[in-house]
């Protein structure tokens, strides 16, 4: 089989954490790839770095991503990806952007592209519920997720997975399936998901 990773793209409070940890408990080869991050805030799940060591990566064309959010810069580098895909791992990766999403797509695994979607209010409670401090600033990113997938409406997705209505368990046994058959990607009615 080809190798192959996972792309959960959605809003804060989406269920990216607790499907990755579904999904570890349903295959060991499952694994969160932990973006470099530069920046304050949470530091659970992140390659803490600087900046100019992100600059350094993108001049050497050592990036597949890079993007700023909640004062921080991010960035998906090739050598993580590949080192998890050479461990015998199955990267998982978390994407708040359709761009970013796309641009990882081109690191030559098959990809299940997988559109993660909930509700503002179930944003809102889960991360009221998770105690975050930045309720405010995190329903903004989630207004900003349904228009970036109201502009890249043809974005093709293997899945779409509303988490309000799927249980964690539940998303990360669809998700599992969808990638044992190499489930190919499709443009989606997003529309009519996220209005």
């Amino acid at each position: 089989m080809t190798p192959s990773g996972v792309i959960l793209y959605g809003p804060p409070g989406s269920g990216k954490d607790t499907i990755t940890s579904e999904l570890a408990q349903l295959r060991e080869e499952f694994a969160l790839f932990q973006r470099l991050k530069a920046g304050p805030g949470r530091k659970t799940g992140y390659r803490l770095t600087t900046v100019d060591h992100i600059e350094d990566l993108a001049r050497a064309g050592g990036l597949l991503y890079r993007n700023r959010r909640y004062d921080s810069e991010y960035a998906i580098d090739r050598q993580g990806v590949a080192a998890l895909v050479n461990a015998g791992r199955i990267p998982v990766l978390h994407m708040g952007q359709v761009v970013g999403a796309s641009a990882v797509a081109t690191f030559p695994l098959h990809w299940i592209r997988v559109l993660l979607w909930c509700p503002e209010g179930v944003t809102r409670l889960r991360c009221q519920e998770r105690g975050d401090k930045d309720v405010d600033a995190r329903l903004k990113v989630w207004h900003e997720t349904q228009q970036d997938l109201l502009d890249h409406a043809a974005e093709p997705w293997s899945l779409v997975i509303r988490t309000d209505q799927l249980s964690a368990a539940q998303a990360a046994e669809a998700i599992e399936q969808a990638r044992s058959v190499g489930a190919p990607a499709g443009a989606r009615d997003i529309r009519e998901l996220v209005v």
